[in-house]
């Protein structure tokens, strides 16, 4: 069975191999399915593995119908029956694997046989084999990159945006001076920047809220290129890039001079802008930022740059305006680059995220779900989280709101009005007697009945 971390990494294998067909870097759509179909496509969870150029144009399909969701494998109509092989005896084959792993699957099979892991007659050859192809196999990483740029640097705009970090001064944040991290987004082309900000935290959630700014105000760039940080290879970022239709690709690792021109930026504001201002003097980053965005827009965007042949960033991107591609459509936008964490419901219909207690309906309990939210909902009493399951909107959970919780009424519980009718018919002929009484707690209560 896929879970839904194997079936995200296979939408985005599926995305980076029909990827320059949703870009328009192809001259002919079925030469270049033929050319890339030549050789096995090393595929997650599958591993090597022959596809037809008319399943690559069914991908391409079904991304144009879906998007990325489009692209993960259908959950299995078996889902939850038995299985041939059980999951003890996966472990021993796959571990048997993990031993020998250049031995043949006929070896491996004769050799767990012979220690009677099981029988002949318990998993037939052909089982055997198409388990043992599903088996995560440990193969080193290709030294020349398939996706290798010829041209790096690009004639239009929002064809390759660069990003990367850089330490940047300490800042107060409250009582407390904290080192602060410059994240910035850098079009190859004009030397534009569609978007850069000093954080306290060089964290996901940093990357995740400058690429939102970057897209909202200039459009989805054809491709993002990052280097091999851990942020920049989590699979909740690359399946943001993927869900907006923008490949992301990274540098080789060691490899400086590929990230020249960020490098550069990161240069000019240490010179021209760091330089120039009193941290002593700012009082938060807040501040920090309003500086550097007035430097940003005045002096960086309007400088001639020697690399534009004396045009300044700002009119190279601008001659090129129509290039653009908008979104439409902010709250679309904002539920691509939704966080999106797996929760097991307990038996009580409650989960949490990040120490917060939620609930949702009694009939998701004992599920697993997908939920996705935006981080500020968190710090949000009424604000509700949503819930997917295989990819569709089931419900929403809220978060726990216990001095209301002691109030709510269950199914199945006694109420008031049933236990004064069980103290009418035990006690006193006189309703009368029993309309003025004032139960303190459940225990006064029973004394009565």
């Amino acid at each position: 069975m896929l879970d839904e971390n194997t079936r995200n990494a296979i939408a985005l294998k599926r995305f980076s191999l029909i990827s320059p067909v949703i870009n328009g870097q192809v001259d002919n759509n079925m030469q270049y399915y033929i050319s890339v179909t030549k050789e096995p496509i090393e595929m997650p969870h599958y591993g090597l593995k022959r596809y037809s150029p008319k399943t690559l144009e069914s991908w391409y399909c079904d991304y144009l119908k879906n998007g990325i969701d489009g692209l993960k494998p259908s959950p299995r109509g078996d889902k939850g029956k038995y299985r041939v092989i059980p999951d003890q005896l996966s472990e021993k084959i796959i571990n048997m694997r993990l031993k020998y792993p250049k031995a043949p699957g006929s070896v491996i099979y004769e050799m767990l046989l012979k220690d009677r892991v099981f029988e002949h007659n318990d998993i037939s050859m052909s089982s055997f084999y198409r388990f043992l192809r599903s088996v995560p196999q440990q193969i080193k990483e290709k030294e020349a990159e398939t996706s290798e740029l010829k041209r790096f640097s690009h004639q239009y705009i929002n064809e390759l945006w660069q990003t990367d970090l850089a330490y940047g001064p300490y800042i107060y944040d409250g009582n407390k001076r904290k080192i602060t991290y410059l994240l910035a987004i850098i079009d190859d082309a004009a030397r534009f920047v569609p978007h850069a900000q000093f954080y306290f935290s060089q964290g996901f959630e940093s990357l995740r809220h400058l690429f939102k700014e970057a897209v909202m105000k200039k459009g989805v760039p054809t491709l993002l290129y990052t280097d091999n940080g851990k942020i920049y290879r989590s699979q909740q970022f690359e399946y943001i890039c993927a869900s907006i239709g923008c490949t992301l690709i990274h540098a080789k690792p060691f490899a400086a001079n590929s990230k020249g021109k960020i490098e550069r930026f990161f240069l000019s504001v240490r010179q021209r802008f760091l330089s120039c201002i009193e941290t002593d003097k700012i009082k938060d980053i807040d501040e920090l930022n309003k500086r550097f965005w007035a430097w940003l827009d005045t002096e960086y965007h309007k400088k001639p740059h020697s690399s534009l042949d004396g045009v300044t960033p700002l009119e190279y991107y601008m001659s090129q305006i129509d290039r653009i591609k908008l979104i439409e459509n902010p709250e679309t936008l904002t539920e691509k680059f939704f966080y999106r964490v797996k929760r097991k419901i307990k038996h009580d219909a409650t989960f949490t995220i990040d120490k917060i207690l939620y609930e949702t309906d009694q009939k998701f309990a004992s599920c697993e779900m997908e939920v996705r939210y935006e981080p500020e909902w968190l710090e949000q009493e009424n604000k509700n989280v949503l819930l997917f399951k295989d990819d569709k909107k089931v419900g929403e959970a809220r978060q726990v709101n216990f001095h209301e919780n002691a109030h709510v009424k269950r199914k199945g519980s006694k109420n008031f009005n049933s236990l004064e009718k069980k103290i009418i018919l035990a006690g006193d002929e006189s309703k009368s007697s029993f309309q003025t009484i004032s139960f303190a707690n459940m225990e006064d209560t029973l004394k009565y009945v």
